[in-house]
């Protein structure tokens, strides 16, 4: 059995329960106008999918308001600051970690949303995505003080609020091999990820309200990583048991 067919079974089985495989698709790193974010939009608008986009505050610019001005179907996450990490050597890369004081990281976000507010407006939705999906634990309670209201990472939630006020909803499918070739992963890990998502909801070992999250990084992709992406994409929509949410109706899950 090829991944496809694999896949093609896991939302049969969905369809026989009478129920429906929800979708949503985050693309991170997004922060001015370039040939791979002209890509992820002409794609998205084949697809007709929805895209939350998540942009570092420092480095967004106008020239990526501008270049999504004329498209429909996306949302604005705020992916941190400033994609810097602050974590010592030894360690997993984190911006958001518990190497500094959260009175300084709160301000940096601060400041973050305000301008990405002033270049999106109401396109920007009260959601934090920690660059590299990693977030110290002390700061996740303080976040809806600060206007959050949703909070985005890597591997299926263990509940549906991540702290009172704050829904978490995350991505479980990472199409690029970041520890190895940093290219595209291949169709048995991506869908690999995708169908034990899947199988966990609808037998109950993960929350069924979760939507299974496809994450992107345009910047990133090889040829392998943008024909998945289509593949995927259409492949599932055409399923009578599967649906691709916008982020909003993803938070609202």
């Amino acid at each position: 059995m090829t991944p496809w067919q694999a896949l093609a079974e896991e939302l049969d089985r969905w369809a026989e329960a009478g129920r429906v495989a929800t979708f949503w698709w985050r693309d991170d790193d997004a922060a001015t106008a370039t040939p791979a974010l002209d890509r992820l939009m002409v794609m998205r608008r084949a697809l007709g999918a929805p895209l939350a986009i998540a942009a570092v505050p420092a480095r967004a610019d106008a020239a990526l308001r501008d270049a999504l001005a004329a498209e429909r179907g996306w949302d604005i996450l705020q992916h941190g600051w400033a994609h810097e990490n602050h974590a010592p050597d030894g360690e997993k890369k984190a911006e958001l970690g518990p190497h500094r004081p959260p009175a300084e990281i709160a301000a940096e976000l601060v400041k973050g949303w305000l301008a990405l507010a002033e270049l999106f407006g109401a396109r920007l939705l009260p959601a934090l995505v920690p660059p590299w999906n990693r977030i110290g634990a002390a700061l996740v309670p303080a976040l809806p003080a600060l206007g959050y209201a949703a909070l985005s990472t890597f591997e299926p939630r263990s509940a549906r609020e991540a702290a009172p006020g704050l829904i978490a909803v995350n991505t479980h499918v990472d199409i690029v091999d970041w520890p190895g070739t940093r290219a595209f992963c291949g169709d048995a890990a991506a869908i690999g990820a995708a169908c034990a998502h899947l199988r966990a909801r609808r037998e109950g070992e993960a929350d069924a309200a979760e939507p299974t999250g496809l994450l992107t990084h345009h910047l990133a992709h090889d040829n392998g990583c943008w024909d998945f992406i289509g593949r995927f994409v259409s492949e599932t929509a055409d399923h009578r048991a599967a649906e691709w949410l916008s982020a909003a109706e993803a938070f609202a899950a």
